[in-house]
Order: C-alpha cells, then structure tokens, then sequence
C-alpha cells in the first residue's frame, strides 16, 4: 500500500503538465482525487471489483480536472491486480478491458491534438500487464491448491485402504483361529471322553484314544502355527509359511473325526473337479466347522456329508440329527464365519434345522473352469 501512494505521489507532484509557463504542480482536487484512490485500496481484498471500479473511474476524471502527463496509474493497476488474483479470469479481463478503454480516453481528452501520441495507449498497457500477472498468480495458486487437495486425498484415501486391509486380514486371521480351535478341541474332547469310558474295561482302546488325543493336537499346533506365521515380519525363515489346507485333504479330515468316534457317511456325484481360487480353502474350512458343529451341539454322534458336483459349482451338504432347542455354548461366530467364508468365495451358505429333524449346513461354491488359473 505504501509503494502505492509513493509512486502516486511522485507521479502527481514531479510529473505534472509543463506548459510554457513552467511546472503547472497538482490542483487541491487532483490531490482530493488520488488520495480517495488510494484509501479506497484498503477495501480491495473484501470488495475487489467495487475498488477496482472506484479507482479507475477517479483516475479517468484526473485529465478532466487538471491536465497532466499521462502517468502510470498506480491505484489502478493495483486494483486492477487484486481482481485477476481473487476473481474469475472473466471478470478480471472484461474489467481490465473496460479500464483500459476508459483511462485511454481521460488520456486523450488533454490531447485533442496529439491522437497519434504513444503515451495515450501507456495505461493500456499496464492494465493489461496487471490484469496478466494477477491472473497468472492466481491460477498458479490454483493449481498448488488442487495439487495439495490431491495429496491429502491420496494420503487419506491410503490410510482407509490400509486400515481396511488390517480389518480384513484381523477378521480372516480369527476366523481361522476359531475353525482350528474349534475344530481340534472338540476332537480332543470326543477322544478324551472315549479313553475316559474304555480306561478301565478296555486298556488297548483306551490307549489307541490317547494316541488319537495325541495327533490331533500335533495337527492343531500345526495349523495354529501356520496361521500364526502369517503375522510374522517378510525377514522371517521360510519355513515359518506353512501352506494352509484345501479340500483336497476333506478325506483325512472326515477319517480324523472317524477316528474320535464319529459315525461319518461321504457321498459324491458328478465328476469331481478343482475348485476355484478361495473356494477351496473356503469348502474345507466349512466342511470342517460343520462337522465340529454337529460334535458340539448335536443329539448324535453321527453326520452325514454329501458333495454334488453340479455345472460350475460344488453344492456341500452336512447334516445331523438335532432338535428344536438342542445346542451346546457358542457364540455363533461358527456360522457367521462359514458365510463370510462362502461370500468371499464368491459362494453362498445356508444353515437351518429340517422339518425331519436334522439339522443342515448348505454351501454352494463356484468350480474352477477350464480356462481359469489356480488360486
């Protein structure tokens, strides 16, 4: 602002018409009129174009006043700059062209004879330098603005990705957990209960249950480590990644539950095939759960497991004998996790108690076709 009234000032009092008679120095309204122009820049950043408007039409009255020298129009050009910077490039131009035909005429009023002089286009020019940089500037800003607002929306966008991927990999990481566990202890508990009841009348069958107690929780210490190295650093050796299980073990883990006593039937139709990507570590771990399930909460020791292999899908089919009202403690977690599992697969999972009294667990999973890679 001070510069400003410096240049004016200067402008006003060292450049002013000189006529034969010597310096012909400023009248008390050439003075009034500039120091308005000036004050009136203090509102620029509040009301821009009104300023702009302000200004440039006291300095157009200048020549009417009092001639003078055509000048550069310091409070003019400022405001001027101010509405590129703060406005649309439209409305910065059309006031920036209607400036510079107005102060070019307020030029040309003291020069009726001297149309032809270049000083009358001067505060033409100004403007539209003024106009420029202030449009320049502003578009600058614009484009460091957005560059920000992208940064933070990736930075933003990044952290939910991660914090969704930590949700997901903790909820797949517990569902593994609870199916391992879940599955393991009730085969330790059915085999601990069968060495318990042979103990005594029958020492050899007591022992080969103990043996059974034995390997099952080998198998789960197994697999809770597997699943456990999946949280462990890149650095870490190899063999702490222990591929987790398919359906193509289902057969050992039917025999495991047969071994604990279960009473286990298995039938299969249509042509046996692959299945696709998830879907295989999604059948076992449902076939298994449905098993543990039906150990727990069932009125028998007695499941049955039908695999169709139909189209592109594989419908899995558990059931057991149960009753209205009949279950052990859970939490449910069981069930929800084999429909987590299903949909993830791009499958489904049903379970419901039967009108005859069995209770069944219905999974539809996609097969792997022909042309389609290995999961």
């Amino acid at each position: 602002m001070l510069p400003v009234v410096i240049v004016t000032l200067v402008g006003v009092f060292q450049l002013s018409y000189r006529d034969a008679g010597g310096w012909n120095p400023p009248n008390s309204w050439q003075i009034f009129v500039y120091a308005s122009a000036c004050l009136a820049l203090l509102l620029r950043y509040r009301h821009p174009v009104a300023v702009a408007g302000v200004t440039v039409v006291l300095s157009a009255t200048v020549p009417v006043i009092h001639p003078h020298t055509v000048i550069v129009d310091a409070p003019s050009i400022l405001a001027l700059y101010t509405v590129a910077r703060h406005t649309d490039r439209r409305t910065a131009w059309t006031l920036g062209a209607a400036a510079a035909v107005l102060l070019t005429a307020g030029s040309a009023w003291w020069l009726p004879g001297h149309l032809a002089n270049i000083r009358i286009v001067l505060p033409a020019n100004y403007i539209g330098i003024a106009v420029a940089v202030g449009d320049s500037v502003r578009a600058n800003r614009a484009l460091l603005h957005q560059a920000r607002e992208k940064a933070r929306e990736a930075e933003r966008t990044r952290d939910e990705e991660a914090r969704r991927r930590v949700r997901d990999e903790r909820i797949r990481i517990a569902r593994d957990l609870h199916d391992v566990v879940a599955h393991h202890i009730t085969l330790v508990n059915a085999q601990a209960g069968v060495a318990h009841h042979l103990l005594d009348r029958q020492p050899d069958q007591a022992r080969q249950a103990l043996a059974g107690i034995k390997e099952t929780s080998r198998a789960a210490l197994d697999e809770l480590r597997a699943t456990v190295g999946l949280l462990r650093q890149d650095d870490d050796p190899p063999q702490s990644w222990q591929p987790t299980p398919g359906f193509a073990q289902a057969g050992a883990l039917v025999d495991s539950f047969v071994s604990a006593g279960f009473d286990v039937g298995l039938t299969s139709s249509g042509a046996a095939r692959p299945l696709a990507g998830s879907s295989d570590l999604a059948a076992y771990r449902i076939l298994q759960e449905a098993l543990t399930n039906a150990g727990k909460h069932g009125t028998q020791r007695r499941a049955h497991v039908d695999l169709a292999y139909t189209g592109n899908h594989l419908e899995l089919t558990v059931t057991n004998p149960a009753r209205p009202g009949h279950g052990g403690p859970g939490t449910g977690h069981g069930l929800i996790g084999m429909r987590e599992r299903a949909v993830s697969a791009g499958g489904s999972c049903t379970a419901q108690l039967r009108s005859d009294g069995r209770y069944e667990v219905r999974a539809v999973l996609p097969l792997r076709t022909s042309d389609a890679p290995a999961g």
